[in-house]
């Protein structure tokens, strides 16, 4: 990857590194659902004034469709499945999950690129490193595992909405690509929030947290991502998770006062060396040159 994208790379890192912990305030006064759509609603009415001003809107003629099947595998749909997934979860263990991102776009892209012994045991020790972490940290509590698998799901489809971004929406301006998504998830989302108001004085910190995670967190973010995407690939970009977590786990431990016990670090290593070994490229190993008559060896 060159500068730019090295650039991007850690931003991204970082911005989804803290929702975990944003998310997890924010739903102590307001719904889930506010939650959702009003940091969606917030991106939106950042992205969708920059993308006119741009002149970058008409980029989404002819991609309309995969627009809309974008914005809810990449914006309703996680983000609806995370933040409910919180309330069972702690955000550390959130951020760890989502870890599995990578495995999963390898996954995905098995008839693109073969599985090879490393890839396997990649993919292997990814899952296995779930298992760990699922099993042992909210092993016997059924609410634990329906949250845990509710983060799973997303990173599911997180996985999906990379390789859709590559291969369909590439020619697309991040700007138009991200303000149009966001606006339709927040069209949808809407008329449901309406019902999900605060009846009881909601902190300042739970509105600030909101406002965060609208502006950096997903306006931001998905600006940098999309452009990530298009500079380094899907399978690179996917690999912001390796960062992710250990910034969500950092803020739920010091701020938070979350536990992080030897088992959740040796599930997330076995995560972190799953990712590593399954997104490898396949070596390619080119024939030997067949030797020529005037390079005959001596002798001969």
């Amino acid at each position: 990857m060159n500068r730019r994208a090295w650039l991007l790379f850690l931003l991204v890192s970082v911005l989804w590194g803290i929702p975990y912990f944003l998310i997890k305030v924010a739903i102590e006064d307001l719904s889930p659902l506010l939650v959702v759509a009003g940091r969606i609603a917030i991106a939106a009415l950042v992205l969708l004034p920059l993308a006119a001003a741009r002149g970058t809107l008409a980029g989404l003629r002819g991609h309309l469709g995969w627009v809309v099947v974008l914005s809810f595998v990449h914006v309703t749909g996680p983000f609806l499945l995370i933040t409910y997934g919180e309330t069972h979860i702690s955000s550390s263990l959130t951020g760890l999950l989502i870890a599995i991102e990578p495995v999963a776009i390898a996954l995905l892209m098995i008839r693109q690129e073969p599985l090879t012994p490393l890839r396997t045991a990649g993919l292997a020790l990814g899952f296995g490193g779930v298992a760990l972490l699922v099993g042992l940290d909210v092993s016997g509590d059924r609410w634990g595992l329906l949250g845990a698998g509710m983060v799973l799901v997303a990173a599911l489809s997180y996985a999906v909405a990379t390789i859709l971004v590559q291969r369909k929406l590439a020619t697309v301006p991040s700007e138009a690509l991200t303000g149009a998504t966001t606006g339709i998830s927040a069209v949808v989302l809407a008329p449901f929030a309406a019902f999900a108001l605060p009846t009881a004085p909601v902190a300042a910190s739970a509105w600030l947290s909101l406002v965060v995670l609208g502006l950096l967190c997903t306006a931001v973010a998905l600006l940098a991502f999309y452009q990530l995407i298009g500079l380094a690939g899907s399978t690179r970009a996917g690999l912001v998770t390796y960062v992710n977590p250990v910034v969500a786990v950092l803020l739920g431990v010091i701020l938070l006062n979350e536990h992080v016990g030897v088992s959740t670090v040796a599930g997330f290593a076995l995560i972190a060396a799953g990712c590593w070994l399954s997104t490898r490229p396949a070596r390619v190993v080119e024939p030997a040159p067949e030797p020529s008559l005037l390079e005959a060896p001596a002798g001969r």
